[in-house]
């Protein structure tokens, strides 16, 4: 759910990176934030106690324009990857207006994948989100190490319902920016909607 800043003639939109631990959200951020426009970007905040973190920043895309007159800043973040927080979860997705879901292409963690894809459909569905109506895209990261799933494997499993998805290497940037850059779109493409 959008919020609008009437003062500031800016609508902010919230994108949550959620995904298995070390499957790298954090990445994909860090990554984000080091190849943004220093005008365009707040502050990256981690949010850090001595068991888990989360990371968040917001930043204002020059090149997608105005929606009536609006610039519109993402705020991007992550949820804590271990099941067992769950509160600070559920606490983030509140809001959410786009999801980036972020798997570990490695096949030793696909039980941790579908274990925070359920998760995350939970989460949702206590908050009344129904995820077929939120922009949703897969990114299926470290496509790079030899023990990595196939990929038509990893699409089945973790991606039946086929919403737009991404091979990635978010360490280098692979696939990093394209799928922001989905998520991006389809967010805007609900905010025209007049939602």
């Amino acid at each position: 759910m959008s919020f609008i800043n009437y003062a500031s003639r800016e609508i902010n939109c919230k994108i949550v990176y959620y995904g298995p631990g070390l499957g790298g959200k954090t990445t994909n951020l860090q990554y984000i934030y080091e190849k943004t426009n220093p005008t365009a970007k707040g502050k990256m905040i981690s949010l850090a106690t001595e068991t888990e973190r989360t990371l968040f920043f917001d930043f204002l895309p020059l090149a997608l324009g105005e929606i009536r007159g609006f610039k519109v800043r993402f705020h991007l973040y992550t949820v804590p990857g271990q099941v067992f927080y769950d509160a600070s979860r559920k606490l983030i997705l509140k809001g959410v207006d786009g999801i980036v879901f972020v798997a570990d292409s490695q096949i030793e963690r696909m039980d941790a994948n579908m274990e925070s894809l359920d998760n995350m459909k939970i989460n949702l569905q206590e908050q009344s989100y129904d995820l077929a109506k939120i922009p949703y895209v897969m990114q299926y990261n470290k496509r790079d190490l030899p023990n990595a799933a196939m990929l038509e494997e990893l699409k089945k499993v973790l991606n039946p319902n086929g919403v737009p998805d991404f091979e990635a290497v978010a360490t280098v940037g692979t696939g990093v920016f394209e799928t922001l850059k989905t998520v991006s779109k389809l967010v805007l493409v609900e905010l025209r909607k007049g939602k």
